[in-house]
């Protein structure tokens, strides 16, 4: 934090004292090292890196099950990443996103950490969704296959609104968008047509958009104050 002395003022203010302003990694009032996910004078570390981490470990793992790596068919251990990481600790970082005033990566973490809850409860067996428990007659298969398309589909829309409103963060988190996008086009498109080649073809863009996550979170924890080399991720913002 930068010091600042007093200065005697109309109410009657002393010099003498010393007061503290807080500023951000670099002493600025506003650090801009990662677009979009900009540091307004906070007291506590950078979320991003946790949100983006969480983000892409998760669809990594699912994405592998998507395109049949190792012959895996059934991709239920996803469900602990799904609720301890990519849903909480990634919703947790939206949280402190609200709080340090940053819109943009508040809402994107909180709701893909939330797609991530939700997407573990269709594969818990205890809320009956996939297993067709709710229902006693049973879920038919191609009936489930329409409502997973469906709940894609809402994420395909909101993906590609997030995609515009980062036009001008970085190349990095536009990329990011780009493919996450694509990836949910093609997993919905997958379920509504039952067409393994194009959950593969999710699966396969699944797997590049977790990597541009991973790079996109480095970027940010491979801050000036902590590492002797920083990543670049392309800065769009507009400069005054």
């Amino acid at each position: 934090m930068s010091e600042i002395k007093g200065q005697e003022n109309g109410n009657g203010y002393q010099g003498g004292q010393t007061t503290f302003r807080a500023v951000t990694p670099g002493g600025h009032p506003q650090d801009t090292s990662q677009p979009a996910f900009p540091v307004y004078h906070r007291k506590f570390a950078n979320p991003a890196p946790l949100g983006l981490f969480g983000f892409a470990a998760t669809t990594y793992t699912l994405s592998m099950y998507n395109i049949g790596a190792r012959g895996v068919e059934v991709p239920n251990v996803v469900v602990g990443l799904a609720l301890g990481y990519g849903g909480l600790a990634q919703f947790l970082a939206g949280m402190w996103e609200f709080a340090s005033g940053n819109t943009f990566a508040a809402t994107a973490f909180s709701s893909y950490g939330g797609f991530w809850f939700s997407y573990a409860c269709i594969l818990i067996p205890f809320f009956g969704i996939s297993e067709g428990q709710v229902n006693p007659n049973g879920v038919p298969e191609t009936q489930m296959a329409d409502a997973l398309g469906i709940y894609l589909s809402a994420w395909f829309i909101f993906t590609f609104i997030m995609l515009v409103a980062s036009f001008r963060s970085s190349i990095g988190l536009v990329t990011l968008f780009f493919f996450l996008d694509i990836t949910f086009l093609l997993l919905f498109i997958a379920e509504f047509g039952g067409n393994a080649n194009v959950k593969t073809a999710g699966g396969a863009f699944g797997i590049l958009t977790a990597a541009i996550a991973w790079y996109v979170g480095a970027a940010g924890l491979l801050s000036p104050d902590t590492s002797f080399f920083q990543l670049p991720v392309g800065n769009l913002a507009r400069k005054d």
